[in-house]
């Protein structure tokens, strides 16, 4: 079913490229940007985040104990900003022309926050199949003889020796690109409402896509146990999920002593669009916090569940708030989707699932419960 949904899709992929941005997507002078940044880029990199976020912990917090979800929180991040980097491709009018990023240092402008989120998404793409390329290698090394396995025997050595800077990369590329999302929309100024606009737009997208990450890796696990019949690893998530709740209280928290420090709360009382779009974000943020709240809360699979589901749904809430709904270019402008542009969208989507469930299922990524790291990939 997914293939076909993609196979329909990929005919929208066609038609973007022949008939152009104007023909295919509802964008104008009002908003150069629409959901394949917001969604596809903004959303998917967060959701993109479990490698990070479970790599904060195993390797900065030192919690060895969240080891077995590293690989399959990779394997997320790497599809999620790889699923990202191609829809740049739609986004763009010259997107022939994006290779010249990385490969021409010369015309590299460090004031441009746009700059630093594509060079940094780049990079962290390549880093992350690097991070997960031991799971590849030993599936090789362990096949029959020819071109993989040889190469397989003689690239394991050099990953293993240089996986310490990679997971230093992996750590400092997220941290620089996700905040800089939120600078990019403090760029916009008094177009941006007030309500989400506040010098502290970086710090909220860098704790946002935490909590994001940590939610994705939750709801991979269980609906991976759900679908691939795994013995579920729910005393590990339950631990995982004692991490969100002070994360998801911490960005609530920000968020009003900010709108208090300026003088900005008053405008919760307006009772508009925007004020409901606030408070359903903070709704959302909230409401898992309190259903993770006890150790008994946070045991019960199905409740881990549904609170990673709305976690997820929150951060995405309030991502596309702040580059759709809150952006205010002017009355003479409005944008929704055009029905090509939503169907880019989920094909993106559709391969995204596609190739986790292929590689899941050929390649060593999921690992049993309590099961030891490869001694391979021990740091990967």
């Amino acid at each position: 079913m997914l293939v076909g949904v993609f196979a329909f899709c990929a005919l929208f992929f066609a038609y973007r490229f022949a008939a152009g941005l104007g023909a295919s997507t509802a964008l104008n002078d009002g908003y150069p940007w629409g959901i394949w940044i917001a969604f596809d880029v903004v959303v998917g990199t967060a959701l993109g985040c479990g490698g990070y976020a479970v790599a904060l912990l195993v390797y900065i917090l030192n919690k060895g104990t969240y080891h077995p979800l590293v690989r399959p929180a990779l394997l997320t991040s790497a599809l999620g900003y790889t699923m990202a980097s191609i829809a740049i491709h739609f986004d763009v009018g010259r997107p022939w022309l994006l290779y010249r990023i990385p490969l021409f240092p010369a015309h590299w402008n460090f004031d441009s926050a746009l700059f630093e989120v594509a060079l940094c998404v780049m990079t962290y793409v390549a880093v992350l199949w690097l991070e997960l390329s031991p799971a590849f290698m030993e599936k090789w090394s362990q096949g029959p003889a020819g071109f993989l396995k040889r190469t397989s025997e003689k690239a394991a050595p050099i990953v293993d020796k240089a996986m310490p800077w990679l997971i230093a990369l992996g750590l400092l590329l997220p941290t620089m690109h996700q905040s800089s999302l939120g600078t990019v929309m403090l760029l916009t100024g008094q177009k941006l409402h007030p309500l989400w606009n506040t010098p502290l737009l970086p710090l909220l997208f860098l704790v946002s896509c935490l909590g994001m990450g940590y939610a994705v890796v939750v709801f991979e696990s269980a609906l991976s146990a759900g679908v691939l019949g795994r013995r579920r690893e729910t005393p590990m998530l339950a631990s995982l999920a004692g991490v969100m709740v002070p994360v998801l209280a911490i960005f609530t928290l920000v968020r009003f002593v900010d709108l208090g420090l300026r003088g900005r709360l008053g405008l919760l009382g307006t009772f508009d669009l925007y004020t409901g779009m606030f408070l359903l974000e903070t709704v959302l943020f909230l409401a898992p916090a309190f259903m993770l709240l006890s150790q008994k809360a946070r045991s019960d699979a199905g409740n881990l569940f549904r609170a990673a589901m709305v976690m997820i749904l929150a951060g995405s809430v309030y991502r596309l708030d702040a580059y759709i709904v809150a952006f205010r270019p002017g009355s003479r402008f409005a944008y929704f989707p055009s029905f090509a542009e939503l169907m880019v969208t989920l094909g993106v989507v559709a391969l995204e699932v596609i190739l986790y469930v292929v590689i899941v299922k050929y390649f060593p990524i999921l690992s049993a419960p309590g099961a030891e790291a490869p001694a391979r990939t021990a740091r990967a």
